[in-house]
């Protein structure tokens, strides 16, 4: 199969799809990789590394398009991206299409795309491919958070996270128990901060009990405990995960306005439209906003803060499917694999999510492939 690797062009991304590493496997295995130049460089891989294990390096992106049968990306399909795939190609990337423009959903209808979203794929209850950039989130949260609670930065609260003898801790509120919640959790613990964390689901809660620490703070979560646990918070974050949808506000404005002068906020449910009522997506680059004189911290793509760390993780996690693809072919590999299956927005020109489609005012259509493809 000819797999195509564009450069990154979406809100300051720094990861790349594939790490060399990757791209070696693919080679081995008999297939043909173009990418395009400097593709890695943001991530400290060089244009000789991916030469060196084989890949054929492109200088124009639009021939990355037009040579490949499968597109592997990081970040969601942007319009003039969409515009660039070719009629029945597959785009293997994180999607986010039930938060994007309708129009990119349309157009990959009408070519008839096979739009796989790293999101959505499954494997044993879990979302392994999510799983590998949310570790990552939930152990930022906690840094990026420590940072603009500091002096050095003008709106800071001036506290140490740890605390020292006599003088208490900061108080990290999170809220969601899932991978993000977990990591952040036990991130915060170690930096022995006087950490909460609250979830409806118990099971998450013990988890975290029994493996990090019974000395976190675990509580059911319902609209009464959020509230207070808000109000509390000197660090506060989001890490709610709704599958292919929208992220609800757990998180009112009048919380929020409760909040203590210069408490932070880390939103890491931004990507999904975010789980803090007054949250609006920032960048790399100016990641911050304040608001109610609560600073906001509200990155989608936060894992790019370590993309050399991120796109190894990426590849680790994605090279299982992506392998499959380009083996077996895409009818077999969806056959085959239930949980890759479960990962297809579009196809035949049909949107095969259900939330997506109803997102849209669409029509949906369950996901059926045939060996003859």
């Amino acid at each position: 199969m000819r797999i195509g690797i564009p450069k990154e062009t979406h809100r300051e991304e720094k990861r790349v799809a594939l790490a060399p590493a990757g791209v070696n496997t693919l080679v081995q295995a008999g297939h043909t990789v173009f990418i395009e130049t400097g593709a890695g460089y943001e991530s400290h891989f060089t244009d000789e590394e991916y030469r060196a294990v084989g890949a054929t390096i492109v200088y124009n992106v639009e021939e990355v398009y037009h040579r490949s049968e499968m597109i592997v990306k990081v970040a969601p399909l942007t319009e003039d991206e969409v515009d660039m795939l070719q009629e029945e190609q597959i785009i293997f990337s994180f999607l986010y299409l039930a938060l994007g423009k309708k129009i990119i959903l349309e157009k990959l209808l009408s070519k008839k795309i096979t739009a796989i979203a790293y999101e959505l794929i499954e494997k044993d209850e879990q979302l392994p491919v999510l799983q590998s950039m949310s570790e990552i989130a939930g152990q930022l949260s906690v840094q990026v958070g420590e940072r603009f609670l500091g002096s050095d930065f003008k709106y800071g609260r001036g506290i140490l996270m740890g605390g020292i003898a006599g003088v208490a801790p900061a108080a990290v509120v999170i809220i969601g128990a899932g991978v993000v919640g977990f990591n952040a959790a036990r991130t915060a613990h170690a930096r022995g901060a006087h950490v909460i964390v609250l979830d409806k689901d118990l099971r998450k809660l013990r988890k975290i009990n029994d493996e990090i620490s019974k000395s976190i703070t675990t509580v059911a979560a319902n609209q009464y405990t959020i509230a207070r646990g808000v109000k509390f918070a000197d660090l506060l974050i989001g890490a709610i995960q709704i599958k292919a949808g929208k992220t609800p506000h757990i998180v009112t404005e009048e919380m929020v306005k409760s909040m203590k002068k210069g408490a932070v906020i880390v939103d890491v449910s931004i990507d999904q439209g975010g789980c803090v009522e007054t949250s609006r997506p920032t960048t790399l680059s100016d990641p911050i906003f304040i608001l109610h004189n609560v600073i906001h911290y509200c990155v989608p793509n936060m894992p790019a803060l370590v993309s050399r760390t991120a796109s190894y993780g990426l590849t680790n996690a994605s090279m299982e499917y992506i392998n499959e693809i380009a083996e077996y072919g895409l009818s077999r590999a969806l056959i085959n694999n239930i949980g890759l299956a479960k990962g297809v927005c579009t196809y035949n020109g049909f949107c095969t999510n259900e939330a997506i489609a109803d997102a849209f005012g669409l029509e949906y259509r369950r996901l059926h492939v045939f060996p003859t493809n």
